[in-house]
């Protein structure tokens, strides 16, 4: 991949223990090259929620969406995303993992573990108000935060040396930093970035995500909070 725009999305339940009944899931897309990733929150997995954030999300991204690539899920394969995808002057490449093969979405695979299970651990959240609150949470501090200030290395090369496997990885960067060494990049969108990195202070976006995460797992615990007080 030489430029942006080469998506990998999967989806993670906020299920607790068990999948019975109604809660959260959490959309992760993650662009390939730059490592660009953002999270939405939907209620259930219906292709509704699904095509609702994606429509969101591509409105929200610096670049355009080239290809995307996802599991086997029905909220993924139905015929209203691959519309929205197919049906355009420039249509987006559609594709997905073979079955069992997580490896085929590792890149995604990756980030759900650092921007869902990091932030939101494996509590079962089964209030739709949640919906609401972690979308906020998503689309900014947390957003922010692991793009333009967590630093990340790619791997570019490995070779095998008798028993022994050896890896090269290139330099640390941020999505942000890979994405402004893109050539493709518009002016008018690098300008945009640059203002917004140079207003974000790090130490008071992460107290923010705090603040927020206290607001809602006191909807997923409202018992601990009846207790304490």
């Amino acid at each position: 991949m030489n430029e942006p725009g080469y998506l990998e999305a999967d989806t993670v339940a906020h299920c607790g223990v068990s999948l019975a009944g109604n809660f959260v899931w959490s959309i992760t897309y993650t662009d390939i090259l730059t490592g660009w990733t953002e999270s939405r929150a939907i209620w259930n997995k219906g292709f509704e929620g699904v095509l609702t954030q994606t429509r969101e999300l591509e409105a929200a991204l610096p670049f355009a969406i080239l290809a995307f690539d996802c599991d086997n899920g029905g909220e993924f394969l139905n015929y209203h995303l691959v519309r929205y995808f197919q049906q355009r002057k420039r249509p987006v490449t559609f594709t997905r993992s073979r079955p069992y093969h997580k490896n085929d979405n590792a890149h995604v695979e990756q980030k759900n573990w650092m921007h869902v299970r990091q932030l939101f651990g494996y509590d079962r959240f089964e209030n739709p108000e949640l919906i609401k609150l972690m979308n906020d949470l998503y689309r900014q501090e947390w957003f922010w935060f692991r793009n333009f200030f967590c630093p990340s290395m790619k791997l570019i090369h490995k070779e095998r040396i008798k028993s022994r496997l050896a890896k090269k990885y290139d330099e640390p960067a941020t999505p942000y930093q890979r994405l402004l060494k893109w050539q493709g990049l518009s002016a008018e969108k690098q300008q945009e970035l640059d203002k917004l990195h140079q207003r974000l202070d790090p130490i008071a976006v992460k107290a923010a995500i705090e603040r927020k995460l206290k607001r809602i797992f006191a909807l997923v615990h409202p018992q601990r909070l009846k207790a304490v007080s």
